[in-house]
């Protein structure tokens, strides 16, 4: 059954049912992101990621199992990376 509808216009937009903003927790100024999913297309608010999506992006070739300290080191060394200057 669907939370909710909506309607696009001749311009390609479409409004955000309350119901949907109150699920996702978004607002004026939110970004979305759509995703392709198998054969569905998803909306989820950006930089929301399940802890297993954070995981491969950490540790792409490692085993799922990690010690709190390990998962502390790959998230600076993430960090570090991603904000490099130069």
């Amino acid at each position: 059954m669907a939370l909710a509808k909506s309607k696009l216009t001749a311009q390609g937009q479409i409004s955000v049912p309350a119901e949907v903003r109150r699920k996702l927790g978004v607002g004026p100024g939110s970004v979305l992101e759509w995703a392709e999913e198998g054969e569905k297309i998803v909306v989820r608010r950006a930089g929301r990621y399940t802890s297993e999506e954070v995981h491969r992006a950490l540790f792409p070739t490692a085993p799922a199992r990690r010690t709190l300290a390990e998962l502390k080191e790959g998230i600076r060394r993430h960090v570090r990376r991603r904000h490099a200057r130069g």
